[in-house]
């Protein structure tokens, strides 16, 4: 872009000349000296970046009044309709991909660890314990699912004891908290054995529209976009000297997938075959499911140490 014009379709066409720019770097090189007493180098660093930033966004698209004002009451509406059960501008957040950026920086590839990817609204603590092998469920509808696989770190050696907790929606694409009825389903929290293997019943994932009927569902609709999230499976696996580890995997084979993930949390690394069994294959368990058909995946985990 030139400093003597500016892209279509900004809020004037006038040439921006010298005179203009002097009066614009000023202000910003005011704003920036405001902050220069705060004492705590962390946060000036953050404020004069955030400053410098801002100004520049505005500047880029020649931000109008009206506009300015649009984006106040968008902001306004997102806390509006923020409470203890939803996070607006998280989901804002999400959507403009702030979270997998936030993510990406500080989980750096280490040495093939597994990747992560974001949190999502639906974690709740003191999620029930269930042993190895046992259902996640808790009798919400959908396929069940067998899913396995081992905690090591990058070294290959397995990680004993590391704690697994899981969470997912149901085939209706809901979580149990967003059900009135204060339910636990589909959420359980394991331990992995001594060889560092894991496996327990959940549902196969099924993709499902993030919240849309607020102020950020508005802004999905006005730029064309989708609300839906590829079909997945959250782990959360904490473990001594290991960092933490937050992801998700997502089915082989999801449209969705090429569609696109409504917050950007697809990693081709977390992308896992669900292979399909017909009714009456047997279970590794034994569990009879009699007349259902079911599906099994396998998911190993690499931790990378604390600190890194």
């Amino acid at each position: 872009m030139s400093g003597d014009s500016h892209p279509a379709g900004a809020g004037t066409e006038a040439p921006i000349g010298p005179e203009q720019r002097e009066v614009e770097d000023r202000l910003v090189e005011t704003v920036l000296s405001s902050f220069d007493g705060t004492e705590d180098p962390r946060l000036r660093q953050i404020m004069q970046s955030l400053t410098r930033h801002l100004h520049a966004f505005v500047r880029d698209v020649r931000l109008t009044e009206a506009e300015w004002n649009a984006g106040i009451e968008f902001l306004t509406a997102c806390g509006h309709i923020t409470d203890e059960r939803r996070q607006e501008f998280v989901l804002l957040s999400d959507v403009l991909g702030v979270s997998m950026q936030t993510i990406a920086v500080n989980n750096r590839a280490y040495k093939g660890a597994t990747e992560a990817t974001v949190f999502g609204p639906f974690f709740v603590d003191d999620a029930p314990q269930v042993p190895l092998g046992g259902d996640i469920a808790f009798g919400a509808p959908g396929q069940p699912c067998w899913v396995e696989g081992a905690v090591t770190d990058t070294d290959g050696t397995p990680v004993p004891g590391a704690r697994i907790e899981v969470w997912e929606c149901d085939e209706d694409g809901l979580y149990d908290v967003q059900y009135p009825d204060g339910r636990t389903a589909s959420r359980a929290h394991l331990f992995a054995d001594a060889d560092g293997r894991y496996r327990f019943w959940g549902l196969t994932p099924v993709p499902y529209p993030i919240p849309h009927d607020g102020p950020v569902g508005k802004m999905l609709a006005a730029t064309g976009r989708s609300p839906v999230r590829a079909a997945h499976l959250h782990f959360m696996v904490t473990a001594e000297h290991r960092r933490t580890l937050v992801t998700h995997i997502f089915v082989d084979g999801d449209p969705q997938i090429a569609i696109g993930d409504s917050v950007f949390g697809v990693k081709d690394s977390l992308i896992t075959r669900f292979e399909q069994q017909p009714a009456g294959e047997p279970t590794p368990d034994g569990r009879d499911l009699t007349g259902r058909s079911w599906a099994r995946a396998r998911f190993d985990i690499t931790l990378a140490p604390e600190g890194t």
